[in-house]
């Protein structure tokens, strides 16, 4: 890389570090710079991959108070969360590089409408399940475990807007306030980022100088998310969410 390249690629990583804290879509930022420099796709994908990890995991540990209390819930997602992401890892080296991108922009827009339609369907789905049970269940129940998983497994592929899948079946399924959820979010990015890049290592070719560039960045740039994102309100966070995901169907489109 040129001086300028590894400049642009750094201030990627800061900006993917911290959209991913708040939203996701961080690879929309980074995945495009890193093709701009030359780098194959899957190369770009599992550098990107790799190099995102510090920055989820700073992202965590900035929600960790609206994590309390949520220990074995995040245990049992972030399962489902390990075996979806080394599904979607296998799924990339596999498959032809544009078999799966063809179905990315429905599932992202797909994912905004739940998000738009979060308060309205979590309250129906409440009340049927109090009706039914008595009381809600706190992890979600089979449904979300499901749709958690095959959501890790399109992010084990590909990584963009994983954030905002998360959060749309999060949000009808779980009764939290929507920065609680967002701590799990980043939980969960992590371990798939994590999960994936360490397939990677082993059946892949990485750019190390992108690695390390995004890696620090996006360290920097989640832990600034972490800190901004905690203050939005649940309206505030769900329209930032549905802009940058439409911005990201955008992007997938004309790419």
């Amino acid at each position: 890389m040129t001086p300028w390249e590894m400049v642009a690629v750094f201030a990627a990583g800061v900006g993917a570090g911290g959209i991913n804290s708040v939203v996701g879509s961080g690879t929309l930022i980074t995945f495009p710079v890193l093709l701009a420099t030359g780098l194959p796709p899957v190369t770009a994908t599992v550098s990107n991959a790799l190099g995102l990890i510090p920055g989820s995991v700073s992202g965590a540990i900035g929600y960790r108070k609206e994590l309390a209390g949520q220990g074995p819930r995040v245990l049992k997602l972030s399962a489902g969360a390990l075996v979806g992401g080394l599904a979607g890892a296998t799924l990339l080296l596999t498959l032809p590089s544009t078999a799966f991108e063809r179905i990315v922009p429905t599932l992202v827009g797909l994912a905004l409408v739940l998000v738009v339609l979060q308060p309205v369907i979590s309250k129906r789905v409440r009340a049927r399940r109090e009706k039914a049970e008595g009381r809600a269940k706190r992890d979600g129940g089979v449904g979300l475990l499901v749709g958690l998983t095959l959501a890790s497994v399109y992010g084990g592929y590909f990584a963009a807007a994983q954030g905002i899948i998360y959060m749309s079946l999060m949000g009808m399924l779980l009764d939290e306030p929507m920065q609680r959820l967002n701590g799990i979010k980043n939980v969960l990015a992590a371990v798939v980022n994590s999960v994936a890049a360490l397939f990677f290592l082993f059946a892949a070719d990485f750019d190390w100088t992108a690695v390390v560039l995004i890696a620090v960045g996006s360290a920097l740039g989640g832990m600034t998310g972490a800190a901004v994102g905690r203050r939005f309100s649940p309206a505030a966070l769900r329209a930032l969410i549905v802009t940058v995901g439409t911005a990201a169907i955008v992007q997938l489109v004309l790419r």
